[in-house]
């Protein structure tokens, strides 16, 4: 067999390079690693191999008291742990001091001790104060919800601004945090202060060590901010580019893992990475598409949310999710295989009116980028993975949802009528005849509408067309009769 007959190797995409590197990326037991930039404190990078979780149950039934853990699981199985364990205790509220309780803290150790874990993660946020005292009791590293879906987005995020919203909102939930090793962070006396039984050589120099390290880490963080800001001007230019051109823009919104890039993918071909794991997608893809009737849309991807996202993290991510507050139709995802769907609906929108209400200063008005509200079309994803009777139950539950499979296919054309429905045409139809020195506008032409007839005459090229209402006014004084 000759070279030229050989078979040719699979090129891999884009998208199965990231999922590779991603899964040959995991820890290895015993290491561990001080965060950059800050010395000797007590915050690691996370070292999760064997992890017993343990919640509180203060309202709901006990299912949703069981699904929360098992989302907790799924976390911790993401950012590459293996569960041991779990435990939910029934309280009115969590203990201030330890959580759980001390009983039940004492019982943690015990099962900490029988499987062998090296971690505990709480299914919530925990103060400073709690994180130190549940440590002492059960004598191996905790840390809690918050902390753990911090670490997902720092292991997942793969671009520039990616990184330094994962790394601002780790450092604001650090802060304080931070705690220190014996003599060389505890708080140096100056002047008289330290004379009564230190003498010669114990006042200090003014400033602890733990108090460089807060010092430091702000001035990283200030540094964070004003780069996160220039990054999103340049955001904000490219989403006006968009508008100027009148492109309906649509994002897709949705709980983690509920077939948010699958969809994008079905309805533009865009190849972006696919993965059955939660916050697979954390850098938003923005695709063109094109409607039945051949109008164009822009169909962005945006980062998937969970029950008790962290604030630090809504806050680091608003530029990102900005996206939703200027979108014309807002296509809300919904795992339709999920134990609890209509749990995920709510957190949703929950996320998305805090992003609506704190970005609504900087908008141009109220949510929505024209001052309207941003319409919903609900879509039931993963129909092929569930169950008949589920199926039924969200039917009656969601009446004007519609129901797809991304992975099949099956329902979405349905999807796209629905999509041109709920975004009115903004484009009409011309017949102009444009001067030969007027190249700007037949560039216009071709870029934002759709073409026709083109005919080149002596006057000028005569272009039959569709285009968005703002240029028609435009190229009203060539207008052939």
């Amino acid at each position: 067999m000759t070279y030229s007959d050989a078979p040719h190797p699979h090129t891999p995409s884009a998208g199965e390079l990231a999922l590779d590197d991603r899964t040959a990326l995991r820890r290895v037991a015993g290491l561990s690693t001080e965060l950059a930039d800050v010395s000797e404190v007590e915050y690691r990078q996370l070292r999760l191999e064997r992890v017993v979780l343990v919640g509180v149950w203060t309202e709901g039934s006990a299912a949703d008291a069981d699904a929360s853990l098992a989302e907790l699981a799924a976390l911790a199985e993401t950012a590459g742990s293996e569960v041991l364990d779990g435990l939910i205790q029934r309280r009115d509220k969590p203990d201030p001091a330890t959580y759980i309780g001390s009983g039940k803290a004492a019982e943690l150790r015990e099962v900490v001790l029988a499987t062998g874990a090296d971690t505990v993660i709480c299914d919530g946020e925990l103060s400073p104060a709690q994180l130190t005292a549940l440590e002492k009791a059960v004598k191996v590293k905790v840390i809690d919800r918050t902390a753990l879906i911090l670490d997902i987005f720092a292991q997942h995020a793969t671009s520039r601004e990616g990184k330094a919203q994962v790394t601002l909102a780790q450092m604001e939930y650090m802060l304080p945090r931070l705690r220190g090793w014996g003599e060389s962070m505890s708080r140096q006396a100056g002047g008289r202060a330290g004379g009564a039984g230190g003498g010669v050589g114990t006042r200090g120099p003014g400033e602890t060590k733990i108090e460089t390290d807060r010092r430091r880490i702000r001035e990283r963080m200030s540094k964070l901010r004003r780069d996160i800001k220039d990054m999103k001007k340049i955001r904000d230019t490219q989403r006006s580019g968009r508008r100027r051109s009148e492109v309906p823009s649509i994002a897709i919104v949705g709980y983690t893992n509920a077939g948010k890039s699958s969809l994008l993918n079905a309805l533009t071909g865009a190849g972006v990475l696919v993965e059955n794991a939660l916050f697979a997608t954390l850098e938003p893809t923005t695709r063109r598409g094109e409607f039945a009737d051949g109008r164009p849309f822009v169909l962005t991807d945006t980062v998937g949310f969970v029950r008790h996202l962290p604030t630090q993290l809504v806050e680091a991510f608003r530029s990102t999710l900005e996206e939703v507050v200027g979108a014309d139709l807002l296509v809300h995802v919904v795992d339709g295989s999920d134990a609890n769907p209509l749990a995920q609906v709510n957190a949703v929108r929950q996320v998305v009116n805090e992003v609506i209400t704190g970005a609504a200063p900087a908008a141009t008005s109220k949510p929505g980028h024209d001052g309207h509200q941003v319409p919903e079309l609900l879509v039931v994803n993963k129909i092929d993975a569930a169950g008949d009777l589920a199926m039924a139950q969200l039917r009656r539950a969601l009446p004007d949802a519609v129901f797809v499979s991304a992975h099949t296919g099956e329902g979405l054309d349905r999807l796209q009528q629905r999509m041109a429905e709920s975004i009115a045409p903004t484009d009409t139809t011309v017949d102009v005849t444009i001067p030969y020195d007027r190249g700007d506008l037949v560039n216009r032409v071709h870029a934002d509408g759709r073409i026709d007839a083109t005919e080149h005459t002596a006057d000028g090229t005569r272009i039959k067309a569709r285009v968005p209402v703002a240029l028609a006014a435009s190229l009203q004084q060539f207008a052939t009769f």
